[in-house]
């Protein structure tokens, strides 16, 4: 985070228990749903907006009992921009999102992204699952999110994120890090153990912001199968 609280969260849910339950375990039914979000703001009024898009998430899956990742997204979309408009000013925040379902047993992964995308590692083949440009909440030119279905096997990895790590200024000209510098950084460790990648990451975000203030929330999700 930024400060204190932050816009970004992460989420997690598993599909077919009892959210009760202490019994986390994924059975062969079992979906393990995941997403990276980036809500408007950062600071206090990010972690306002993200209480209400984190409930939306949590209903879409629980009371809607959806597991299609789009689905899921635009079902989020509507319960947000509901909530936002009982309120007596027009609101305009929202999240970008990237939220992929695992499926251990058929070794599926399906995806769907809000202005986010996500990173698959195969081996050492770096595949890209391109985002829907438009975001959760209220939007000119709303279209339904489109789903994404590949096949996963042990050994790769999964990597979602938001834009604080690439929008970050610093490095010899106080420039932003970038997407792309994101991407061909975790090419190139994606082979190491998960615990040595975060600290990779890190070191690579201090050295490269140095002196100048962080100037947003930074999230990276890394999951191996």
């Amino acid at each position: 985070p930024k400060d204190i609280v932050a816009g970004d969260f992460y989420w997690m849910h598993v599909t077919g228990q009892d959210e009760n339950s202490t019994d986390h375990s994924v059975t062969k039914e079992s979906v393990v749903l995941i997403a990276s979000c980036d809500c408007t703001g950062h600071g206090v009024p990010g972690a306002l907006v993200s209480v209400v898009c984190h409930d939306a998430l949590n209903r879409a899956v629980r009371e809607f009992k959806l597991t299609k990742p789009s689905d899921i997204l635009t079902k989020t979309r509507e319960l947000v921009i509901g909530a936002f408009e009982r309120s007596e000013k027009d609101v305009n925040d929202g999240m970008d999102i990237s939220l992929c379902a695992i499926d251990f047993y058929n070794m599926k992964l399906e995806f769907a992204g809000a202005n986010t995308p996500m990173i698959l590692m195969q081996n050492e083949k770096q595949i890209e699952l391109k985002a829907d440009s438009q975001p959760i909440g209220k939007f000119f030119h709303e279209m339904p999110f489109t789903n994404h279905t590949v096949d996963i096997k042990k050994g790769d990895t999964i990597y979602l994120y938001t834009d604080g790590f690439g929008d970050q200024f610093g490095g010899p000209s106080g420039k932003k890090f970038k997407r792309s510098q994101l991407k061909e950084l975790i090419k190139k460790i994606a082979g190491k153990p998960m615990l040595e990648q975060q600290k990779s990451l890190l070191a690579a975000f201090e050295n490269w912001r140095g002196d100048m203030e962080q100037i947003d929330d930074v999230s990276v999700i890394g999951v191996r199968i």
